[in-house]
């Protein structure tokens, strides 16, 4: 079972994270209607600070960073980029207090994983974090501790939400573990960090935050994901994109789906489509594809959450409409589909 199992209404449809454009208050009524789980978007287009490492650098506790040329690198202390990211976030929290006025139900923030964070981000005199263990044990406690306080912050602003729920994003957990991470000379790769190092780590974050009645997501559009792993970890829900994910996790995700867990199952593209949206058939038919594969429950498929494939920060807003309707009508869909 999942640390805190995520429990949502039938016919659920959500979003990865990211959003096109550069103002919280107009984007903002567009999610919040999503059923289910709605989510606070992230808007990169306003600059560092707003993309997802920036963001995370607005939440952790005690560990800041800086803009080098190469990227993002520790700081001693919070300078001007930091400054930047705890801004932008506190203007999200502001125009979610204000169009999500009244809202009831639950939320989904999004954040850096501990593992994306330290394969992203660079020591201040060395190279990425992910070379450090200690280092990565310090990023994993400093995240968790700053969620605790940006999930209270969401239900003081919200305070009729019923569930305030974190996703990890993790695209870069393969990479981990194959050791294929590039050092920040770009020349070599890092060493791979163990399975069990990798799950306790995510696991603790997770725990922490389950101890607070806030339910974990892990995301990852990446390949290879290792879906059993993050079952351990005690995720309660898994987003991915079933084209990328592939039918060599299914005995991993059937297993994870039949202990509780639930699907954020991306079947939408995230980026403008020359012919526009296919059917809705076609939309739900890799979920229902993979309950045959499995030889699932056709109930379980009211709990599959549609999600686009990844974050909508490169589509166009009328894109970013037409796939926030999608999901929401592929979740009536496919709730129906389970009552059938």
């Amino acid at each position: 079972m999942p640390a805190l199992p995520l429990d949502l209404p039938p016919g659920s449809a959500s979003g990865v994270g990211s959003l096109p454009g550069t103002a919280p208050l107009e984007v903002l009524p567009v999610v919040l209607d999503l059923p289910g789980l709605p989510y606070l978007p992230e808007l990169p287009a306003r600059g560092p600070g707003a993309d997802m490492i920036g963001r995370a650098f607005g939440i952790l506790v005690e560990l800041y960073a800086d803009l080098a040329p190469s990227g993002w690198r520790f700081a001693e202390h919070p300078g001007r980029d930091t400054r930047r990211a705890m801004s932008h976030l506190g203007q999200d929290l502001d125009a979610l207090e204000e169009r999500g006025e009244g809202y009831e139900g639950a939320i989904k923030v999004q954040v850096a994983g501990p593992w994306a964070l330290a394969s992203t981000v660079e020591l201040r005199h060395g190279d990425k974090a992910l070379s450090d263990p200690g280092a990565c044990r310090d990023i994993a406690a400093s995240l968790a501790e700053g969620l605790r306080g940006h999930v209270a912050e969401v239900r003081k602003r919200l305070p009729r939400a019923t569930t305030v729920v974190v996703q990890l994003d993790e695209p870069t957990l393969p990479g981990v573990l194959r050791g294929s991470v590039r050092t920040a000379s770009g020349f070599g790769t890092l060493r791979a960090v163990d399975g069990p190092v990798v799950e306790a780590t995510l696991r603790g974050v997770i725990d922490v935050l389950a101890a607070d009645g806030v339910p974990t997501v892990i995301h990852s559009c990446a390949a290879d994901t290792p879906v059993a792993l993050l079952h351990r970890a005690g995720a309660a829900g898994l987003a991915l994109d079933l084209s990328v994910a592939g039918e060599g996790a299914d005995e991993a995700l059937g297993e994870f789906l039949e202990a509780g867990g639930v699907l954020l199952s991306g079947v939408v593209p995230a980026v403008d489509a020359p012919g526009g949206l296919s059917p809705l058939a076609t939309t739900v038919s890799p979920v229902q594809d993979l309950w045959h594969r499995l030889g699932l429950p056709r109930a379980g498929l009211g709990r599959v959450v549609p999600v686009p494939a990844c974050g909508l920060a490169g589509a166009s807003p009328a894109w970013v409409r037409a796939v926030t309707i999608r999901c929401a009508d592929a979740a009536r869909r496919l709730a129906d589909l389970g009552q059938e």
